[in-house]
C-alpha cells in the first residue's frame, strides 16, 4: 500500500535488492549538500576574507537580525555568570551529569603514544599531541542545541585544547540561550562568540578583529553552514559533514510500534524539513501498526506542524522481503542513526556497513545518544556515514610519527632507499643515507 495521495499518512512501500522502487531510491539519494547554499556561502567568505569583521557583522545583521558591535561579539564573563544563575538547578545537573558521560568515553577512547622496537637498536612509534585552537559550531536557530556544546567542546577539553572558541547565534535580541552558555561554560569553551551561520564560519577559519583563527572547525549545522565548512577546508580541518538529522530503525514484528514511531518521530521533529527517518522490516503488519501510531502520535507534539511539513518525502516505511534484505537496505542508506530492535540485535550489528552510531535494543532510543550515553551525537548525514565517522576525542589530537634509527638500522634499511631513490631518479635522497657511511 502506498499511502502518498492520502495527506498526512505516512507511505509504506514494499523493496528487494533485486526489485528497487522509484520511491526508495529517491528516498536512499538524499544529498548532504545545497547548491544554493554553496554559491551564498562563497560570496560571504569572499567577503569575510576581503573586509574582515566589518563583514561578519553586516551578515549577522542580514541573516540573524543581529545588531552586534566588536564590543558585543563576544559573551562577556558578566553574561556568563547571569545565564547560570538563571538555570535551574535541575538542569545544571543535568549538564554536569551529561560532560561526566561524555568525558568518561572520551578518555577511554583516546589512543596512548606507543613504541616498538625498529630491529637493529632504534625504535619506532607514534605520539599523539592535542591543537592548540579549536572552534565549535553550535546550531541555535529552531532549537538552542545545548547538548551539542556538550558534545563537541567537552571532547576538545578532555584531549588537551587549550583554546576552544564557541561560535552560535544569537538572533534580534541580542542573546544567546542561558542553558546553551552554560552549557559551553561547563564543557570547557574559553570563549563564546555570538555569531552563527557561515559567518561563524568564516569568523573562525580566518579570524577578524581579536579574534584569531583557529586549527579546526566542528560541529553540525544546516545547509549553509555545511557549504561554508567544505569552502574553508584547506585554511583549516573540518570534522565531517553533518547536515540534517536522520534515522533508520531495523526491525521485525517482535518491535513494539509505539516505540518506532516515537523513534522516528525523535528526529523528525529538529523541523528543517529536510529531515529523513527510514523503517526496514520484514513484517507489512508492523509497518501498518507504525503508520498508526504515527498517526496518533504526531498530534501531541509541539512540534506537530514542523513534523507534518517533512512528512510527504522524510518520513518512509519499508517492508522488505526479509531481514537480510532490510540489512542491506539500512547499509544502503547509510545513515546518522540506526537503531536495531529484532529478537536478536546483536546478531545483526556485525553486518551493518555504515552508519552514524548503532542503538542495540529496544530500550537504546536514540535520544541517549544525543543527551546521555558519552559518544558524541555529531555524526555524519547525507549518506556520508560510508566514508566519515562521528567525532571523538582524536579529531582535537594530531597525530606524529616517531622515528629513531641506530647507525645498524640506517645499514640494513639503507638497500631499500638506494632502489627506491633510483627507481625514482632522486639521487639527493638517496645521497642523504650514503653519505653517512662514505665519511
Amino acid at each position: 500500500m502506498n499511502g502518498s495521495s492520502n495527506e498526512g499518512v505516512v507511505r509504506i512501500v514494499r523493496w528487494s535488492p533485486d526489485r528497487p522502487t522509484a520511491a526508495v531510491e529517491a528516498f536512499l539519494r538524499r544529498t548532504a549538500f545545497d547548491s544554493a547554499a554553496e554559491v551564498t556561502a562563497a560570496k560571504i567568505l569572499a567577503d569575510i576574507r576581503k573586509r574582515g569583521l566589518p563583514a561578519i557583522l553586516a551578515a549577522a545583521r542580514r541573516f540573524d537580525g543581529a545588531k552586534l558591535t566588536p564590543a558585543t561579539l563576544r559573551v562577556k564573563e558578566s553574561e556568563l555568570a547571569a545565564a547560570t544563575r538563571e538555570v535551574p538547578a535541575s538542569v545544571r545537573r543535568a549538564v554536569t551529569e551529561a560532560c561526566r558521560r561524555v568525558t568518561t568515553f572520551a578518555r577511554a577512547g583516546m589512543r596512548r603514544d606507543w613504541y616498538i622496537p625498529a630491529g637493529r637498536g632504534g625504535s619506532l612509534g607514534e605520539r599523539f599531541v592535542p591543537l592548540d585552537r579549536v572552534g565549535v559550531y553550535i546550531p541555535g536557530g529552531a532549537a538552542p542545541l545545548a547538548s551539542t556544546a556538550v558534545m563537541t567542546a567537552t571532547l576538545a577539553r578532555v584531549a588537551g585544547v587549550p583554546e576552544i572558541a564557541a561560535c552560535t547565534p544569537c538572533g534580534a535580541s541580542g542573546r544567546v540561550n542561558p542553558v546553551l552558555l552554560h552549557a559551553l561554560q561547563t564543557a570547557g569553551a574559553t570563549e563564546i562568540y555570538k555569531v552563527g551561520g557561515i559567518q561563524a564560519v568564516g569568523l573562525l577559519a580566518f579570524g577578524a578583529g581579536k579574534v584569531r583563527p583557529v586549527q579546526k572547525i566542528v560541529g553540525p549545522g544546516n545547509a549553509y553552514v555545511t557549504a561554508a565548512k567544505r569552502q574553508v577546508f584547506g585554511y583549516v580541518a573540518i570534522d565531517q559533514v553533518a547536515g540534517p538529522s536522520e534515522i533508520a530503525v531495523l526491525a521485525d514484528d517482535s518491535a513494539d510500534p509505539a516505540w518506532i514511531a516515537a523513534d522516528l518521530l525523535s528526529q523528525a521533529e529538529h523541523g528543517t524539513g529536510h529531515e529523513r527517518a527510514l523503517l526496514a522490516t520484514d513484517s507489512m503488519k508492523l509497518a501498518w501498526a507504525v503508520q498508526a501510531e504515527l498517526k496518533a502520535q504526531i498530534p501531541k507534539l509541539s512540534r506537530a506542524a514542523l513534523v507534518r511539513r517533512m512528512l510527504p518525502q522524510g518520513i518512509l516505511l519499508i517492508v522488505t522481503s526479509d531481514l537480510d534484505a532490510a540489512v542491506e537496505l539500512c547499509n544502503c542508506f547509510a545513515p546518522e542513526h540506526l537503531e536495531v530492535m529484532t529478537r536478536r540485535p546483536r546478531r545483526l550489528v556485525p553486518r551493518l556497513r555504515a552508519a552514524g552510531a548503532v542503538f542495540v535494543g529496544g530500550w537504546t532510543p536514540e535520544p541517549v545518544g544525543d543527551f546521555a550515553a558519552g559518544p558524541s551525537h555529531v555524526l555524519p548525514t547525507g549518506g556520508a556515514a560510508r566514508m566519515f565517522s562521528g567525532l571523538t576525542v582524536e579529531d582535537f589530537r594530531r597525530r606524529s610519527s616517531v622515528i629513531e634509527y641506530t647507525r645498524r638500522d640506517l645499514a640494513a634499511a639503507l638497500p631499500v632507499i638506494e632502489a627506491f631513490g633510483a627507481v625514482e631518479g632522486l639521487d639527493a635522497h638517496s645521497r642523504s643515507a650514503t653519505i653517512r657511511f662514505n665519511r
